[in-house]
């Protein structure tokens, strides 16, 4: 089966719930290895893995098996990707030790799936619009602007009910991809107060 390239190291790391230095540290062991491509946004990053990277590291994180040897990691890796993507199931990367991908990463794992599709569906970026920060397409509303309002108490709802013109899917890849790839340069700052002043 071809590696895909799917997300980057960061997206893999914030749909998965760990951290980014987990991702790297599995690709720096040849756990997994990353396809390096030109960044698809402005933001972004040249290094991609395929989807089942979600489904990997969270149902490691879920099982406390983020430890595990790397001879073992290597072995559920191996037989993961192999897999159909839409359809996760046990594996056995030892003999008689059986991971339950599908149950502990599953929902995850959907998640993972939604975000790509919405992500190369609606988020952007061209140099004409806020000077090339991503954005929702058709819209100058940045993917820090959604993210900072849902960080001020705001809903996806709404979101949604100022703007109905604008898939759900859509503001939740924008915040997704903010989290994952923050504005570089400003530690500490608010990146989306000037942004959050556009017509969100």
């Amino acid at each position: 089966m071809a590696l895909s390239s799917d997300l980057t190291l960061r997206e893999a790391a914030e749909l998965a719930g760990v951290t980014k230095t987990t991702v790297e540290k599995a690709v720096e062991a040849q756990v997994m290895h990353t396809l390096t491509r030109p960044a698809r946004l402005r933001g972004g990053s040249t290094r991609y893995v395929p989807l089942q990277a979600v489904a990997y590291f969270a149902a490691l994180k879920s099982a406390n098996l983020i430890d595990l040897p790397v001879r073992h990691k290597k072995a559920l890796w191996t037989r993961l990707v192999r897999l159909d993507p839409t359809a996760l199931e046990p594996i056995e990367f030892s003999p008689g030790a059986v991971l339950h991908v599908n149950e502990l990463a599953g929902e995850v794992f959907e998640t993972a799936v939604r975000y790509k599709e919405s992500r190369d569906a609606y988020i952007v970026s061209d140099t004409d619009i806020l000077g090339g920060t991503p954005v929702i397409r058709g819209t100058r509303i940045s993917v820090y602007a959604v993210l900072g309002r849902l960080q001020n108490g705001d809903s996806i709802a709404d979101l949604v009910a100022d703007n109905p013109d604008i898939p759900r899917d859509a503001f939740e890849a924008a915040a997704i991809f903010a989290r994952a790839h923050p504005l570089r340069g400003r530690p500490g700052g608010r990146p989306w107060r000037n942004a959050a002043r556009q017509s969100l």
